[in-house]
Order: structure tokens, then C-alpha cells, then sequence
């Protein structure tokens, strides 16, 4: 990196994000690299991913998204209502728009600082199915909300195994080749889910996961039949909806609503790709 990079540091629900306006700034062409060096926390800038904002032909815009570890994530649901943000903020794009994902295009809708995100269709929902971890039986769910996840009921969250149970399921060998994200959901008749959720890629616990509270009101929607909207409590406090139209274990018109948030803007120094 010879000179500073313009970055914004963003978050939805907890999320956490380095934005980066790529048409006008120049990244390293090494971008797992420059990824896993910036996102990490205290010795650099610190976040839960990389998201680039970059010009389209067809679409308002197109984004490069990638998880801490440098990995490229197809999707990210907080991420997509930071990206929509600040390309409103940024006059890229008016309060409706359409961006270019690996996931395919998603919409979006400013509202205020609300965002509300149509994702793409949801593909294979598996309900009830049994895999053996560490030696025990585990009932769970699972769902492709743009990225796997699995959805995990529990009784309770706060002395839930987030991360030794989450990692083991993410790297299951039922998940194989690419790995799953991990959600363990409890729900609460009347007040909606509490959900808290091990990501692929961060390879932890994150305050929030969009498309993963996507995928646990879905599943929670065909396994107890919920109707839509349903409030998703995350692991921040942070509140984001799910909206939807179902049909038995097909869903459709999957909205994503929360809040984008602008925390600051500053200069990327050479110093924060020093090991």
C-alpha cells in the first residue's frame, strides 16, 4: 500500500465492517491478504469483514465481500444493509436500489437508518435432521439463505456452547466441502427468537449475523409454523425483522430489515498491514 485508503468503518446490529469506495480508491491486488491484515482487532483497524464497493454496468453497483479470515463470502446480510448505506449516503445510488452480489442481485430500501434487504430465494431447507457431534446426537435444521447455515434449538442461550459446539458443526463432515454457519436459537412464544450465531469465515461468535437470523426465522416459520414478521433479537441487543411469504417448506418475497450504521471515516496507513 503506498498511500492512505479512505475507509468507513460501518455496522449492522453489531456487525462490524471496513467499507472501502474501490472506484476511487486503490486496494493491494492481494485482497485475502489485505483482508485478514486490516480486520484484525487491536493490532489494526479490527472488523468482521471487507466490503468494496465497486461500479456496474447493470446495477446501481457491485460489492466484493470478504470475511476476516480473507475468505469470499457469496452473501452477508448486515454487510448488504452497510453496503446499500453508504452507497445512498455516498450518491451512488437513490433510497431504492439493486447491487450485484456472489449471491446474486439484492434489493434494497432506505428507511431512514433502516435498511430493508430483499435476499435471494432460500434454497434446501432440511428440518429435523440427526448428525453425531462429539460423540452425541444433535437435532438441528438447515438452510441456505444466501450462505448454509444450520439452526440449532436450545433451551436457553446464555450457557450455550457458541463456540467449541458452533466450530465442531461448521467443520462436520455432513457440511463438507465448504463448511456451514452455526445458529443456536431460542425461542420465545409471542416475542419472537433470540439468536446467537458461529460464523464461517470469522470463525467465532459475532454480536449479529443477518442472514443467519434469516435462516432461524425460517426454520423456526416450517417447524412451528410462525407467521411473518418475526423479530430476531441478537447477540448486541439489536432487534432486526424477518418478513416472508410460505408455503410449506418453500419461501418467498424474503425481506431483511435493521439498522446500517456509520461510525466513523478515517485514513488506512501503511502501519495497519504490519504483522
Amino acid at each position: 500500500m503506498e498511500k492512505p485508503i479512505l475507509f468507513f468503518k460501518m455496522n449492522g446490529c453489531g456487525n462490524d465492517f471496513i467499507v472501502i469506495d474501490s472506484r476511487s480508491a486503490q486496494v493491494p491486488t492481494d485482497l485475502a491478504a489485505f483482508t485478514r491484515s486490516v480486520c484484525r482487532r487491536k493490532l489494526s483497524v479490527g472488523a468482521d469483514g471487507l466490503i468494496l464497493i465497486e461500479p456496474s454496468d447493470r446495477y446501481d453497483f457491485q460489492w466484493q465481500f470478504y470475511n476476516s479470515d480473507g475468505s469470499r463470502a457469496e452473501m452477508c446480510g448486515n454487510g448488504a444493509r452497510c453496503a446499500a448505506r453508504f452507497a445512498y449516503e455516498a450518491g451512488i445510488a437513490g433510497e431504492k436500489m439493486v447491487f450485484k452480489t456472489d449471491a446474486g442481485p439484492i434489493e434494497a430500501e432506505m428507511r431512514g437508518e433502516q435498511v430493508k434487504l430483499k435476499m435471494t430465494p432460500p434454497l434446501d431447507c432440511r428440518i429435523d435432521f440427526a448428525i453425531s457431534v462429539k460423540g452425541e446426537k444433535r437435532v438441528l435444521s438447515s438452510i441456505n439463505t444466501g450462505v448454509p447455515h444450520v439452526v440449532l434449538e436450545q433451551n436457553g442461550l446464555a450457557d450455550a456452547d457458541i463456540v467449541s459446539l458452533g466450530r465442531a458443526i461448521r467443520h462436520h463432515e455432513a457440511f463438507a466441502p465448504s463448511g456451514t454457519n452455526v445458529n443456536f436459537v431460542f425461542t420465545a412464544e409471542g416475542e419472537g427468537l433470540q439468536v446467537r450465531t458461529y460464523e464461517r469465515g470469522v470463525e467465532d461468535e459475532t454480536l449479529a449475523c443477518g442472514t443467519g437470523c434469516v435462516a432461524s426465522a425460517l426454520i423456526t416459520a416450517a417447524r412451528r409454523e410462525w407467521s411473518s414478521p418475526i423479530p430476531v433479537t441478537t447477540r448486541s441487543g439489536g432487534i432486526l425483522t424477518i418478513h416472508f411469504q410460505q408455503a410449506g417448506r418453500q419461501f418467498r418475497e424474503v425481506y431483511l430489515e435493521g439498522d446500517a450504521r456509520i461510525v466513523y471515516r478515517a485514513d488506512l496507513q501503511p502501519d495497519a498491514l504490519m504483522v
